[in-house]
């Protein structure tokens, strides 16, 4: 936790500086920088997404298995809604944001995308877009350098 406290100061910096370089590239009229900024925000933002579902899904994990709350689903103050549960709907959903971005832009390192969720979707769908995720953040974690 305290890394990540760190780590939070510098992203948010990051991201400002990210905005502003590309700012600076549209009013030169400088395209090409343009374009090479806007490719590298959308890489940082399935980046985000990839992390987010990793972290998602390895508490959901910890958890362990089981079902996932329907979608639609609207909440009831008079039956709570467990927290496991609650979590691996939570994995599911942000898993489902990646696989609709992998789809979109076509940035998956590991193909056999799922499809993403919908209305009506299956646990067995939730699962898959869970272990696509996790697929997903093994195969970037290869190309880590060894700390």
């Amino acid at each position: 936790m305290v890394r990540i406290g760190k780590l939070v100061p510098a992203l948010l910096y990051m991201y400002v500086m990210d905005r502003q370089h590309l700012a600076t590239a549209h009013s030169a009229r400088r395209q090409d920088l343009v374009d090479s900024q806007v490719s590298s925000l959308a890489m940082e933002c399935r980046d985000d997404l990839l992390e987010t579902a990793a972290v998602l899904d390895a508490l959901a994990l910890c958890h362990g298995d089981g079902s996932y709350l329907p979608r639609p689903f609207e909440e009831d103050s008079h039956n709570p809604v467990p927290k496991d549960v609650e979590l691996r709907t939570d994995a599911s959903d942000v898993a489902s944001e990646l696989v609709a971005y992998d789809l979109q832009h076509g940035t998956s390192a590991t193909g056999d995308i799922p499809v993403a969720l919908d209305n009506g979707c299956t646990d067995a769908q939730r699962n898959a877009v869970r272990a696509y995720a996790r697929r997903e953040w093994l195969t970037s974690r290869e190309s880590w350098p060894e700390t």
